[in-house]
């Protein structure tokens, strides 16, 4: 197969799926404890009227369905590159550190009082603060290596970052601390405000143009890491660009949003069939229905009964342990 074949324009498969995006965006908007119309609540928020439509979807509903959106669609993206890059399709994100690091950051922030004039904002600033750190570790420990050693190297940093972050747990000053960490840590869209939104958009665009900037690579890397030399390109400069990427993106999403795991796992595996296993036709669509998941999940969430909400980190892992587990099965029997 040739390679201008293979970089051939996609065919609009991401648009196949925004219906069905848009419809469980829509969905998301119109759930809560109070009856709300979407349309004329946004409405009523962006003109500024006053009123309990306005306040409810303006302040709350809207904020968490977008950032719910964005969560998702970042963790996707960055699973179907490094899934790409590493031709390996049990690939997680976690695998760069960036969460583990993120994670860490906001627990010094609980356990410390760090950063008190920042309020709210403290966990976000200290959790891109820690993932930052933690990539630094992770490419200066790889030097110029290879993606794979790449990831071996934030995969030896997120181990050294969880333990850390399990060293703050037994620590924890006292059971309150402890306990508004740990519920941090299991991930949530709640009670969040469009300061959030606006704090998470600049790194996922980063995150997003670093990928999208390689799509070249992760084509060629499909017909094998030689092909992609012979063409011309720099495997190891592309790889540590996508390494970064997917750092920024997932970091920024845990420093929001706490942990959400197997989003990034799971929805390059639904998307795979859509794009005939094409790496770079796959970035779109595995951030769509990464989105999607998300939103999803979240919706059940709030549909629990009330003083019984399950956290969205915990809900998301009881759903994709299962199919993790049929991804792990299916790859055993294709090597016997």
């Amino acid at each position: 197969m040739k390679f201008s074949a293979i970089m051939k324009k996609p065919p609009p498969l991401s648009a196949l799926l925004l219906p069905g995006l848009l419809a469980v965006f829509f969905l998301s908007l119109s759930i809560g404890s109070a009856p709300v119309p979407v349309l004329a609540g946004i409405f009523d928020w962006l003109t500024g009227q006053p009123g309990m439509s306005a306040l409810v979807m303006g302040e709350i509903r809207l904020p968490r369905t977008l950032l719910a959106l964005c969560v998702g669609a970042a963790l996707g993206l960055s699973g179907a590159a490094l899934q790409g890059l590493l031709r390996n399709p049990l690939a997680d994100p976690s695998l760069t550190g960036a969460s583990q690091g993120a994670a860490l950051g906001a627990a010094f922030v609980f356990y410390f009082a760090l950063l008190p004039g920042l309020g709210v904002f403290a966990p976000l600033l200290a959790g891109l603060i820690g993932a930052g750190l933690t990539l630094l570790l992770v490419l200066w420990l790889a030097g110029s290596g290879r993606p794979a050693l790449l990831l071996l190297a934030g995969l030896a940093i997120a181990s050294l970052s969880g333990a850390a972050l399990a060293a703050v747990l037994n620590f924890a000053p006292n059971l309150f601390a402890m306990q508004e960490l740990v519920f941090w840590l299991l991930g949530s869209v709640s009670e969040r405000g469009m300061a959030h939104l606006a704090f998470l958009l600049p790194a996922l665009v980063v995150g997003f143009v670093l990928i999208w900037w390689q799509r070249p690579l992760l084509a060629a890397l499909s017909l094998g890491e030689q092909v992609a030399t012979s063409l011309g390109l720099d495997v190891q400069r592309g790889g540590r660009i996508i390494v970064l990427g997917s750092a920024i993106l997932v970091g920024s999403s845990v420093a929001t949003a706490g942990n959400i795991g197997f989003v990034g796992l799971i929805a390059p595996h639904l998307a795979r069939p859509l794009v005939q296993n094409r790496p770079d036709r796959l970035l779109l669509p595995a951030a769509v229905i990464g989105a999607t998941l998300v939103l999803l999940a979240d919706i059940i969430v709030r549909l629990m009964p009330p003083g019984r909400e399950i956290r969205l980190g915990v809900l998301t892992a009881l759903i994709g342990t299962p199919l993790f587990i049929r991804l792990i099965w299916k790859e055993r029997r294709e090597w016997l």
